[in-house]
């Protein structure tokens, strides 16, 4: 009689800063599923609702976040950060030991963070997934104790992957290519949830889809609102707020037109449709909704946060490479963002878009 392959266990915590860091696990997520892998999500809300909403039948274990605070005005986001840092260590400190505990109570054979700094074992295999290899800060001596730190820390896991190409040609820049890079990094392309479709009909004029962390969120979800009044196409309007349990529509906001559908939050499949169907996306220029975009080939607007310097250095460096148009929420004008747009001239990259499931498949071998 042939011998069953016990079944392994992989915890999976992703940083719970914005939506972002949980979407681009689900991919993981389903590809570790396909190997028969028992997989547990440690994560806190919004995280944990948006991902039971994609996997309810896994198993779910609450781990506090680092209930971060950011400023409204983005000349003073980094220093509001500064003041946070003991707070932050504290909770790193708190993560590394919950983590002892959760891997003997639930036999976990390795854990992957997204972003957690603290989720590394020392009898188990332990990834981390970052591409800021590079953290921009705007300042040069910042950046370089911020590039030592995050060093430090990345070295203490077995793997580091990141989610980008080697080469010339991809997606973060300098963020991901540093000149001095860890031993322990794995370039695994593109991770994007999402799947293109062969032939969708152009529905929507333009799709907003609205993400990270308060309280910029709402300041830019204000502007459009307003700007909205005086547009006539068709307009679908993602907040990206899963823990708010309903969708407004155009009548609770007055002045909008009929044309205009407002929603909180879009489960992945209905985001795969709809961001297809639209013919312009405006969006921020996070990192994993730049990976979206350019898994199903989409046009898009990308409007950083203000103050946060990765998504301001990445519109940048994307609109150089002229992979997607990009402006700026000062002096935001709708119309003229869109007439920009149309005239931009887009040039896709082509990549391998399932090259992370080769390193997933590698690392199932290895436990």
């Amino acid at each position: 009689m042939t011998q069953k392959t016990p079944q392994k266990t992989i915890l999976i915590a992703p940083l719970a800063w914005g939506l972002g860091h949980a979407a681009r696990c689900i991919p993981i997520i389903k590809e570790l599923k396909s190997y028969n892998i028992e997989v547990i999500i440690a994560a806190d809300e919004p995280v944990k609702t948006m991902l039971k909403q994609e996997f309810p039948q896994l198993f779910f274990i609450d781990l506090p976040g680092y209930k971060i605070q950011y400023s409204k005005n983005k000349k003073w986001f980094h220093l509001k950060i500064l003041f946070q840092l003991p707070q932050i260590i504290t909770c790193i400190f708190k993560e590394h030991n919950w983590l002892k505990k959760v891997v003997k109570k639930y036999a976990v054979d390795a854990v992957i963070s997204d972003n957690r700094f603290g989720l590394y074992h020392s009898t188990i295999p332990s990834v981390y997934i970052t591409h800021q290899l590079f953290i921009k800060t705007g300042n040069w001596f910042s950046e370089k104790i911020a590039e030592k730190i995050h060093g430090w820390g990345i070295k203490k896991y077995n793997q580091c992957w990141v989610p980008d190409f080697d080469g010339a040609v991809n997606i973060a820049g300098v963020l991901s290519h540093p000149k001095a890079l860890p031993a322990n990094i794995k370039y695994i392309g593109c991770l994007s949830r999402f799947e293109k479709t062969a032939t969708v009909n152009k529905e929507i004029n333009l799709l907003i889809i609205l993400s990270g962390p308060e309280p910029q969120r709402t300041i830019f979800e204000n502007i459009l609102f307003t700007q909205l009044r005086e547009y006539t196409g068709r307009v679908l309007f993602v907040r990206g707020l899963a823990a708010v349990g309903h969708n407004l529509v155009f009548t609770d906001e007055p002045g909008l037109p009929n044309e205009i559908i407002i929603k909180n939050y879009l489960s992945a499949t209905e985001l795969n449709t709809a961001i297809q169907s639209a013919e312009l996306v405006l969006c921020r220029s996070g990192y994993t909704s730049v990976m979206d975009l350019l898994k199903l080939n989409q046009k898009a607007v990308l409007v950083p946060t203000p103050g946060q310097t990765e998504q301001e250095y990445l519109a940048a460096y994307l609109s150089g490479q002229q992979f997607f148009c990009t402006a700026s929420q000062d002096g935001f004008l709708l119309q003229d963002v869109i007439n920009k747009a149309n005239k931009f001239s887009y040039q896709m990259p082509v990549c391998d878009m399932e090259l992370y499931k080769k390193t997933i498949q590698l690392f199932v071998e290895t436990l």
